[in-house]
């Protein structure tokens, strides 16, 4: 299994402990999910320096409710500690692959300024 499974014990370490984390909030009822689970897996397999984690919705509705899931599946990714994209959706295994190139290629001190002066 190259991913974790996140609960409300684990959420916030691993979003705190790890540079990179991409996050599938899904469930078991949920066909898209299902169809998104095996390129999910295999991206995860071809990406062991990123941290992938699943979220089951319907075990852990306060995680879900937190982040405003409130269609699924929802792709969430997180780096050093601030969410670049909270959409619902699953993404072909090539536009995933686009996603993580770019999300590697961020410059996040770049990011940090932006969303200070957005703050201010």
């Amino acid at each position: 299994m190259a991913y974790t499974d996140l609960t409300t014990k684990n959420f916030n370490e691993t979003l705190d402990n790890n540079e990179i984390v991409i996050i599938d909030f899904w469930a078991e009822w949920c066909g898209p999910c299902i169809q998104f689970a095996p390129i999910f897996e295999k991206v995860a397999e071809n990406n062991p320096d990123i941290t992938f984690a699943k979220v089951n919705t319907e075990e852990q509705q306060a995680i879900a409710g937190q982040y405003g899931i409130s269609s699924i599946p929802t792709l969430m990714v997180v780096r050093d500690g601030i969410i670049l994209l909270n959409q619902a959706g699953s993404l072909p295994e090539e536009k995933l692959g686009e996603l993580i190139a770019h999300v590697k290629g961020l410059d996040m001190d770049a990011i940090r300024k932006e969303i200070a002066e957005e703050e201010e």
